[in-house]
Order: structure tokens, then C-alpha cells, then sequence
């Protein structure tokens, strides 16, 4: 019997290929649109597990208070993890000292590269489960040793054996390769990690860490922790709170420090912390994309049914013959149900196909590296379940629906759907055009908002600046004479160091004291050291007093501020007042128009420029905009080589630089306009369904006013105003919805785009255009038919 079902629903697809052909197509879509967010939502639900202790890795953290707020931070002194191991140990199984993942150069022979890497205490190894494909465990015992990742390994010794090369890093330290572990996959969030070195060997290259003052005065590591067996997270967490608050000065105390720790679990999905508390963050985009990709499938699915019941006249007579030669209703439901298994089966094998293509633009558009698992088992399990799943919620409305017709009104021709028959197809497709005018109207918001972001004065001036990045000192001694040099021949305009570059904030001081501070406040800020140069190189602008000069031999205690110090220090006229740092007075010389350095959704922060002879490690470029960029880029490669003939040539613009700061808005943008064009069409193969559906049912009463005059305009007209109701009453629906939820999103963002009322009239009226040309086809077909046809029965 069930095969007779698929052998007659093979042969029903086969006569009315143009059906199958929308109906597998729709569910196809729809099933792939679900799998491609099956798979990124999967990536980020398992983002880290495969380190095998997940569940017991943390990153230790703090929070403070600091100009009125509370921050949360994972910066810690050189001696926090031994603190915390020789009195806390018994609680942990690692607890690990880290630097933070940064380039280094690497060199091995002629091959010179600057890659990111970490200095990581003895046990990293173990903790993170690194499966080491030469080497053991144990191979950073060695304080000059390296351990390289397999593509690391490739790109520098090809197919020979790594093991016992020797390697140089940032051109001072030798080191020999001791192993080589599997890389780290693209959801973890040590995927940047290309070698591992010792901590041991960080403390040599910077003899300055072991020789502070004040060890427990500069965050600059960070610390991860494996906690025991049989620890339990938040008890230790607490247990270890005040760990730092012991050991402080009376004056960081007044910031309270309170050491935290931070699940792994919860390091990708909730990294957003406000006012020291977990508020979020990629979880909400797992609930979104989740969310639509149901929707999607939803569309679908409510596309099958209409599909199919749109043909339910054709259908009519089979129904009834069957009923009358002796079939069961339950049979016809099993018949029709094999029908929508066998539609969802297909579907589910071109939504295959339709994702292997989409995959490259998908990744790229996501930032991931997703592929189709079909060697796995339990891949083909769900992908089948699901696509079972799938065809009975499709195909349940017309197998109940088809089947339930009477065979005496059938097969005398009687037969009439009911007045409110084609209420539940219409209430399904303004379902569908309300999710997509959500979508719509969200889509644009977001890149609103992104342009909205964009369009706010930063302060300086992007053009032709570039950064170049160096752990090596040969630019800085020779600062001057590659200035001059440069300079001289018309490469650049003019050139500076920093201590952070214009577009990033890398360090930050408290323990400043002004004339009416409040004793009890704590603060923390920005603080660049710049050389003289910095103001002309980036061209930002003065709202009050000057900028640094090397007339002023006082320069080198002074600051220039921002707005947003100048009124958060409370100065009327702060040129001229006068900051203590570190027990020295500083003298303010100017205010400068807030810089955006960090989130362009948010405020500026406070911030600081002062002069230092310090090392920066940024060396910023104003390419002198007369010149073609490739020429001036050309001479400054030249003149870096001279002076730092080691090193690799490396620079990144600062406009570059800034884009990045709008890719999670902008790949939420994409990824939200790409689905919501799936669900217009998705919709539209809905509203067609509709429109055959009605062009069926209406076919006599279009002939009959066709006989008594009526024009194909009047026809068209008749057949379409139905149409234009059910978009606009999904309008009415989608809207408020839509400004409820996108009027949420915006409101994370202290600086957001306002939602206009054009947005909502243009989404409205756009599907209104989409909905009247998908439905005309089916109008004007009907009634540009002739008439003779339909009233031939009368």
C-alpha cells in the first residue's frame, strides 16, 4: 500500500511539473535557509568545546569602579596567577599566566613573518587539551623554546621536520621548535594562536616585568585557571574575590578591585559586561538568527499548503471517485501525507545542493568557516527527522483539508468551497508578509544605524594615514632621521609614534588628583604618550590652547585633553589648570574636539596626550595625499628597510582599521537583508498560490462578466484588491512589531540612528509593488481567457 501512495504521488508530480516544480523550490529555500542557520547556529552553540575541560576553564577577572562607573576587566600584574596559586591551589588544577595575543616576528632562515602568538605559562598544553602532533606536553619546559601550530609549521619549514630548528623572535631571542600541535578550529577563542611560548621567555625580552616597583601597580597579563574536579565555580569564585583588594596600595583600593571568574561557557556568547554584570551579547544574534531561521521554514511550509489546497478543485474529483470505489478518509490522509514526505525528501535533497553552493558566500559574509557534515551519522539522522518533521506540518492542513470533501457533491459537480474556506489560507499569508515586513523594516534600521555611526565627526583626519606595528626598537632609535628622510622626499606629510593607535586604546591610567576632585572618586583614562609630532600626523583640532611644541621645553609635563575630560574634570577654563600624575604636576595646554578612538556608538571616553621618549611600538603616517599612495607607500617600504632591514614590512590604514569596528553590525545587516529577501520570496510563491487559487475558483464568474462587458483592467482590478487588503493589513501587523523590537536593539547603543516614519512607508509600499506583480500574472492570465471555456458546462 505505501508503495502504491509514492508511486501515485511520483506520477502526480510528474503531470503538474509546474507545481512540483514552486512547491520544491519554496520548501527547498526554506529547508536551506534552516540549515545554514542550523550550522552557524551550532558553530556558535559548541564555540570552545572542543577543549575537553570546557566546563572547568575560566579566565579570571575584575571588576572596579572607576569615574562613577563599574567596569569589568581581565588585566592583571605579572604576580596575579601565583598569588592566587599559592593561596587558592587546591581549588584549581592550572592556574596560568598569559600575555595577550599579539604579532610577533618570526624568523627561520630567509623567512621572515609577523604572526600572532601568546606567552603562556608551562601547562597551557595540558589545559587547553592541544593535541600535539609532534612533541609532547611538556615542550615549553624550555624558557627558549616554541611550539608552532601545523599550518605554521608548513608555511615555514614546508615538509621537513620542525622539531630542533631553530627560530628568532622579534629579532632577539632564539628559540627552538620543541613541538607542533593541530591549529586551534575557528570557533574557539584561541583560533589566533599560531605558536605558544614560554612565559619564562616573556620575563627575559622585558627584564622590566620582574623589576617594578610596585608589582601589583601594572595590569598588563592576563591569567586562565582550570579549576579541580571537585571545585565548585561560584564558591571559588567568591572565595578568591578580595585576592587582589589585599595586595593594592591604599589608593587602588579605592577602586575596590573584586576578582571574578568567567566561565568559558560564557566567554563567546556572554562577553558583554555593564556595570560589572553579564548583559549579554552573541547570545542575542543565537536567539535571532534562530528565531528567523523558524520563521523561514514556517513560510514554507504555509507555502505547501496553500500550494496545495489552491488545487483542490483539481483534486476534487480524484478525492471522490476514490471515496466512492471504497477508500478510508484515513487512507486518503496516508495518500496525501506520502505526498508531502515525498515533496519534503526532494526539497530536503536541493536544499543540500542550494547550501553547498551558498556556503562560500555565507562564511564570508558570517566570518566563519561552516561546511556540511555528511560524514556524519547524526547529520543524515536530523537532516532525515527534520525533513520528516517538515512534511507532516506542511502537509497536515490539505490532507485533512482534501480529504474531507463529500463524493456526492463531487462527482455531480456540486462541489463549492465554503464562504470561509479560504480564510485560513489568507490569514497564512499575511502571516508570511508580516514576517516579511519585519524583516524589512529591520534590515533597513540596521544599516541605518551602521550609517548613522559612520556619518559622526571623529575628530581627526583618516585620509592617508597608515599604521605600521613593530616589537622590534630599530624605528624609535632611529625616529628622527626616518622622519627627515621621508619627509624629504615628499613620501609623507609628517609622521609620529604612540604608545596606542589613533583607533584603539591600549593604555589607560588612574591616580591622577586635580584641584576640586573629590577624594573618594576613583578614575581611570586613556592616557597615549605621543611624540611632538602626533596633532599634525592625525590633524585633530583645538577647541582651547595649543598644541605640544619642542619650543616649550615644558611640553614634557603637559597634557592636551579631550572634551570629554575637560568637562568630566569640571574646569571652566582648563587650559592652564594643573593635574598630578604619579606625584607630578602636569599643566593642561589645550583641548582638543573629542577624538572617536573606540566604539563609534559610544561616547568618547575621558582621555589624555602627553609627551614620552618611551618606546611605542605605533608609528602613524600621514602619506603625503599630492602623491600617488603606491609610490609614497613604495618609499616608505625603502626607507623602513634601511633602518629596520629584519623586520617584514607591514602597515594597515587607519580607514581600514576603522571599517572594522561596524563588522558585527554589518554582518548582522547582511545576513538580516539576505533572509529577509528568502522571505519576500518565500512570500510571493505564497501570494501566487493565492492568486491560482482565486483565478481557479472564480474562473465561471470571470467568464460571465467577461460575456457582459467587463475590460481586463476592471478583471485585473477585481482579482487584485483582495490582494492589496491582505498586504496591507499585514502592514498594520508587521509595524508596530517591528519598531517594538528594533526600537529594543537601538536602545543598547548610547548613540542610534532615530527610526523614521519613511522607513515604514517605504517597506510597506515596496511590498505592495512586489505583491501586485506577482499577483498580475495570474490575473490578467484569467482574465484575458476566453470565456467560452469556462461557460461551455452552462
Amino acid at each position: 500500500m505505501l508503495k502504491n501512495y509514492f508511486r501515485v504521488a511520483l506520477r502526480n508530480l510528474l503531470k503538474y511539473k509546474g507545481y512540483a516544480f514552486i512547491n520544491i523550490a519554496g520548501l527547498a529555500t526554506g529547508m536551506g535557509v534552516t540549515i545554514l542557520i542550523g550550522l552557524w547556529v551550532h558553530d556558535e552553540l559548541t564555540f570552545d568545546q572542543t577543549h575537553d575541560h570546557y566546563d572547568r576553564i575560566v579566565q579570571v577577572m575584575e571588576r572596579v569602579t572607576n569615574n562613577g562607573e563599574t567596569e569589568s576587566w581581565p588585566s592583571f600584574p605579572a604576580v596575579m596567577a601565583e598569588e592566587i596559586r599559592s593561596r587558592f591551589g587546591s581549588d584549581f588544577k592550572h592556574v596560568l599566566q598569559s600575555s595577550w595575543t599579539s604579532n610577533h616576528i618570526l624568523t627561520a632562515g630567509d623567512k621572515k613573518f609577523s604572526k600572532r602568538g601568546n606567552f603562556f605559562e608551562p601547562g597551557i598544553l595540558d589545559m587547553l587539551s592541544v593535541k600535539m602532533l609532534k612533541g609532547t606536553q611538556h615542550a615549553l619546559k624550555d624558557p627558549h623554546s616554541i611550539v608552532l601550530s601545523a599550518s605554521l609549521a608548513r608555511e615555514y619549514f614546508g615538509d621537513s621536520d620542525p622539531i630542533n630548528q631553530l627560530m628568532r623572535i622579534d629579532n632577539k631571542e632564539d628559540v627552538r621548535v620543541t613541538g607542533v600541535f593541530q591549529d586551534f578550529p575557528a570557533n574557539s577563542s584561541f583560533k589566533e594562536i599560531k605558536y605558544i611560548l614560554p612565559w619564562a621567555l616573556y620575563l627575559i625580552a622585558n627584564p622590566w616585568a620582574e623589576k617594578m616597583d610596585d608589582p601589583w601597580g601594572n595590569n598588563f597579563t592576563q591569567v586562565f585557571a582550570e579549576l579541580a574536579p571537585q571545585a565548585d565555580l561560584n564558591a571559588v569564585s567568591h572565595k578568591i574575590h578580595n585576592v587582589k583588594f589585599d595586595r593594592v596600595s591604599a589608593r587602588e583600593r579605592q577602586s575596590n578591585p573584586q576578582v571574578f571568574l568567567h566561565p568559558m561557557s560564557r566567554w563567546h556568547l556572554y562577553s558583554e559586561f555593564k556595570n560589572g554584570v553579564t548583559t549579554g551579547g552573541g547570545i542575542q544574534f543565537v536567539w535571532l538568527f534562530g528565531i528567523i531561521g523558524a520563521f523561514v521554514l514556517t513560510l514554507a511550509c504555509i507555502n505547501f499548503m496553500n500550494l496545495s489546497t489552491a488545487r483542490s478543485e483539481k483534486r476534487a474529483k480524484e478525492v471522490g471517485i476514490r471515496k466512492s470505489v471504497g477508500s478510508h478518509r484515513g487512507q486518503l490522509i496516508s495518500q496525501f501525507f506520502c505526498e508531502s514526505i515525498l515533496i519534503t525528501l526532494l526539497s530536503f535533497v536541493v536544499s543540500l545542493l542550494l547550501v553547498y553552493g551558498a556556503l562560500p558566500a555565507f562564511n564570508s559574509v558570517a566570518g566563519k568557516e561552516l561546511s556540511l557534515p555528511l560524514v556524519s551519522p547524526v547529520f543524515w539522522i536530523a537532516g532525515l527527522g527534520f525533513s520528516l518533521i517538515t512534511g507532516f506540518i506542511a502537509g497536515s492542513y490539505p490532507a485533512l483539508y482534501l480529504s474531507s470533501f463529500q463524493p456526492v457533491k463531487v462527482l455531480k459537480g456540486t462541489f463549492r468551497a465554503g464562504r470561509f474556506a479560504s480564510l485560513p489560507r489568507k490569514i497564512l499569508v499575511v502571516l508570511q508578509f508580516s514576517v516579511s515586513v519585519v524583516l524589512i523594516i529591520g534590515t533597513v534600521i540596521v544599516f541605518r544605524q551602521i550609517e548613522f555611526a559612520r556619518s559622526r565627526p571623529i575628530g581627526y583626519d583618516r585620509d592617508g594615514l597608515i599604521n605600521i606595528f613593530t616589537t622590534v626598537p630599530d624605528l624609535h632609535i632611529h625616529f628622527d632621521a626616518v622622519r627627515n628622510e621621508l619627509k624629504s622626499a615628499g613620501a609623507i606629510e609628517e609622521m609620529t609614534e604612540a604608545g596606542s593607535p589613533t583607533t584603539a586604546v591600549w593604555i589607560s591610567n588612574g591616580g591622577f588628583d586635580w584641584k576640586g576632585k573629590n577624594p573618594e572618586q576613583t578614575v581611570n583614562f586613556p592616557n597615549n604618550y605621543v611624540t611632538y609630532e602626533f596633532g599634525k600626523t592625525v590633524g585633530w583640532t583645538f577647541k582651547e590652547g595649543r598644541d605640544f611644541s619642542r619650543e616649550h621645553a615644558t611640553d614634557s609635563l603637559a597634557f592636551v585633553i579631550n572634551e570629554a575630560a575637560a568637562k568630566f574634570l569640571g574646569f571652566k577654563n582648563p587650559v592652564g589648570e594643573t593635574l598630578i600624575w604619579n606625584e607630578r604636576p602636569y599643566t593642561i595646554i589645550g583641548v582638543i574636539t573629542d577624538m572617536l578612538v573606540e566604539s563609534p556608538y559610544e561616547p568618547p571616553r575621558p582621555s589624555l596626550f602627553h609627551i614620552s621618549k618611551e618606546e611605542g611600538g605605533v608609528f602613524i603616517m600621514k602619506l603625503n595625499r599630492s602623491k600617488n599612495a603606491k609610490e609614497a607607500l613604495s618609499k616608505v617600504e625603502e626607507v623602513y628597510r634601511k633602518y629596520s632591514p629584519e623586520t617584514p614590512f607591514e602597515y594597515r590604514f587607519v580607514n581600514e582599521d576603522y571599517a572594522r569596528k561596524f563588522g558585527s553590525e554589518e554582518r548582522v545587516g547582511k545576513l538580516a537583508s539576505f533572509f529577509a529577501s528568502l522571505a519576500v520570496l518565500i512570500s510571493c510563491l505564497g501570494i501566487f498560490a493565492l492568486a491560482s487559487f482565486v483565478a481557479e475558483q472564480r474562473t465561471k464568474e470571470i467568464g460571465v462578466r467577461k460575456v457582459l462587458g467587463a475590460t481586463v483592467f476592471r478583471l485585473w482590478a477585481l482579482l487584485s484588491i483582495d490582494f492589496v487588503v491582505l498586504v496591507m493589513i499585514s502592514f498594520v501587523i508587521a509595524s508596530p512589531v517591528a519598531y517594538y523590537f528594533m526600537q529594543g536593539w537601538l536602545s543598547k547603543y548610547q548613540f542610534h540612528t532615530p527610526i523614521a516614519w519613511w522607513i515604514f512607508a517605504c517597506a510597506g509600499a515596496g511590498l505592495l509593488l512586489i505583491t501586485m506583480l506577482t499577483v498580475s500574472y495570474q490575473s490578467i492570465k484569467a482574465a484575458r481567457a476566453n470565456p467560452v471555456n469556462s461557460l461551455r458546462s452552462e
